[in-house]
């Protein structure tokens, strides 16, 4: 995704001289061809993200459209209160977009996990969420939300799904299967490929989300006849989904508990029960218990 949301970038600022890189430290080598370009333009500021909202922010204030990139984690977790105030209180806005999602550093273990950042930004007021889980996915978002002076947290992963998901719009799910099942599975991001694989041959309904905030209600709400499963590898989606009221609503997903082991990404996924053969196994057992009457 990191080489799409370059090449949407470049695209972008070749007619907007309002585009300003401010990176941590990450993606320098990828963005080279912009520091080229647009010298004036590109600040390699170094690991210190409370700094980059800051400036990301007294940018926005002066009518620039800012992209802060770094690694999840600490541009959401340490920086949070400068998220808070210097973009969302004082609405300034500015885009962060950053790398590094869920477990996509297993191998550095706990401490470049991001699993909180969609859950804890989306409290925020005025603060857009989105969880792009293709590179299409990214450069339609990108381009629909960049300079409309909100605060839009992109969350980029360097392991998209290849799935083409269809009509592609800021704040709108896509319904992938609708059997008119009892058991709606609800999921988001690049973890749709293995929950698509695992809903293979399943009786089941599928929905699909890339924003997380502004949650699309009106189509949640319409399967609020269903039991409702979310899978997903991050919190954030299944309390977004639970707002919407008369819903019975399940979670599978992140324990509670740190992933301390230091892997790969599919190792951590089986670890947690999210790949494809135990998401099969789970989605089945719920589908089972439905279909007996149960739910919950």
């Amino acid at each position: 995704m990191r080489k799409q949301f370059k090449n949407t970038v470049m695209d972008l600022a070749a007619d907007d001289d309002n585009i300003v890189m401010i990176l941590g430290d990450v993606s320098v080598y990828l963005f080279g061809e912009f520091k080229e370009k647009y010298p004036d333009r590109f600040y390699n500021m170094g690991i210190c993200e409370n700094t980059l909202i800051s400036v990301g922010a007294g940018l926005s204030s002066q009518g620039f459209s800012p992209f802060v990139h770094t690694i999840a984690p600490f541009v959401t977790e340490r920086s949070y209160e400068q998220i808070k105030l210097d973009m969302c209180y004082n609405q300034f806005g500015g885009n962060i977009a950053s790398c590094g999602a869920s477990f996509d550093y297993a191998w550095d273990g706990a401490t470049h996990h991001s699993y909180t950042d969609l859950a804890i930004l989306r409290l925020l007021p005025g603060m857009e969420v989105i969880q792009p889980g293709s590179n299409k996915e990214v450069d339609v978002l990108i381009r629909s939300q960049y300079d409309n002076g909100n605060a839009t947290y992109f969350r980029l992963s360097d392991h998209p799904h290849n799935i083409d998901v269809p009509d592609i719009e800021f704040g709108k799910a896509a319904v992938l299967q609708d059997r008119d099942s009892n058991l709606t599975v609800m999921t988001a991001g690049p973890i749709l490929g293995n929950v698509l694989e695992a809903c293979k041959e399943l009786d089941v309904n599928l929905v699909y989300f890339h924003t997380i905030k502004p949650i699309d209600a009106e189509t949640i709400a319409s399967f609020k006849h269903t039991n409702i499963l979310v899978i997903h590898d991050a919190f954030g989606l299944y309390e977004a989904v639970c707002e919407v009221p008369e819903l019975s609503v399940s979670f599978h997903g992140m324990p509670d508990r740190f992933c301390d082991r230091y892997g790969t990404l599919p190792g951590t996924r089986k670890e947690i029960g999210l790949d494809v053969e135990s998401l099969h196994k789970t989605i089945q057992k719920k589908l089972d218990g439905v279909c007996c009457g149960l739910s919950g």
